[in-house]
């Protein structure tokens, strides 16, 4: 089988680039380990950055629609300390530039948006080989395959394009993190309620720090992140969900009861994601008929830049084929460098910001700005 466009992964980063190329004319297709669109839950809340996720949604056209999912008031912050102190308490007043959606509904936004058929389910990538003359073909883990004259590996960390441009894998970046639900929590949880507030909490300390989102109808979804090896990941048993809370939370003891009952009274089993990153100012050289966006390109550990960065690469990139019509090596020159400075650009920003301090409160600016993503 052969397709002009192919792309591989049905992530956002994926689904914008094909959405962008059907405003263009310009036919693709999705490949997509998943068996169906509702084969897993898609994660939290995602913050969508007016200075680059929304520039991708109006390349795509979908502003109307992601406005239609935007929670009001999840803009607001809460710092505590760990006895509880407020250390900043910002109301979300609607002049943000961040609007949070669930990411499911984003993802439903944009497979919606696409002519039927597009995206073909079930479709695991097994590995890939260069045929020569730009053109690649695709194994699936079914034994089928796929010919293309471009591909586009949008198919996250573990890419099985990446290996064609680049010898680089993921590293542990050294954190993971460990999540849990609170349901109706005004009601069931009130004190953790209160202290997460109508947005995002964040409780900071060194090697340890609790993020909590409050979603939609009363729930808080709960990110402790730990800054530990693998092994010591490891030595917890997970499939024991009390006895892993409890280790989770020994970690936080003496900690106000209000931020550890986001840990201990958790309505979900505890699940663990460690954290991995490519190298930074991750890059190649130019290979013709193929590239790369989103995780693929730029892992690094979440920042609250990674689906918004994926998006705007699909977007650049579909804006690039649909300029040079005909001369798909004259777009990818275009694109590859521009994406290469923009991911390199928040890297070195957030280095920076790390040891910086926000002029109210004396917290670390980076910790402030983090969201914890889903999907690594």
């Amino acid at each position: 089988m052969h397709t002009p466009v192919t792309i591989i992964g049905a992530g956002l980063g994926g689904l914008t680039l094909a959405r962008v190329l059907h405003v263009h004319g310009i036919p693709a297709t999705v490949y997509e380990a998943e068996s169906s669109p509702t084969a897993r839950t898609q994660g939290g809340l995602l913050d969508i950055h007016d200075y680059n996720g929304q520039l991708a949604l109006k390349a795509a056209g979908l502003m109307d629609e992601f406005h239609a999912i935007v929670l009001e008031g999840r803009q607001a912050v809460r710092v505590l300390d760990r006895d509880g102190t407020v250390l900043l308490d910002k109301a979300d007043d609607g002049t943000g530039g961040r609007p949070e959606v669930p990411r499911g509904e984003l993802r439903r936004i944009l497979l919606g948006s696409l002519p039927a058929g597009t995206v073909r389910w079930g479709h695991k990538a097994g590995g890939t080989r260069a045929l020569g003359e730009g053109r690649h073909e695709v194994t699936f883990t079914d034994g089928t395959t796929v010919e293309t004259s471009l591909l586009v590996g949008a198919d996250g960390a573990w890419s099985r394009v990446r290996p064609l441009l680049s010898t680089a894998t993921p590293e542990y970046a050294g954190t993971s993190s460990v999540e849990t639900y609170l349901f109706d929590a005004d009601t069931r949880h009130p004190a953790a309620a209160k202290a997460v507030g109508g947005g995002m909490l964040i409780a900071p300390a060194p090697g340890r720090d609790i993020f909590a989102h409050r979603e939609s109808g009363g729930t808080l979804h709960t990110y402790v992140a730990l800054s530990r090896s693998q092994d010591w990941f490891a030595a917890i048993d997970f499939t024991d969900a009390a006895a892993a809370t409890a280790r989770i939370a020994r970690e936080f003891d003496g900690w106000a009861p209000e931020l550890t009952a986001l840990i201990t009274e958790g309505d979900t089993a505890p699940v663990l994601r460690p954290f991995y990153a490519l190298p930074a100012g991750h890059r190649w050289d130019r290979v013709p008929g193929v590239t790369l966006l989103g995780d693929a390109a730029h892992l690094a550990a979440p920042n609250g830049e990674g689906a918004n960065l994926a998006m705007l690469d699909g977007a650049e990139l579909g804006a690039a084929l649909a300029a040079s019509p005909g001369d798909v090596e004259a777009a990818l020159a275009e694109y590859e460098p521009a994406m290469f400075a923009r991911s390199a650009e928040v890297v070195a920003f957030e280095g920076a910001e790390a040891h910086g301090t926000d002029f109210e409160n004396d917290t670390p600016r980076a910790l402030i700005k983090m969201i914890t993503e889903q999907g690594r």
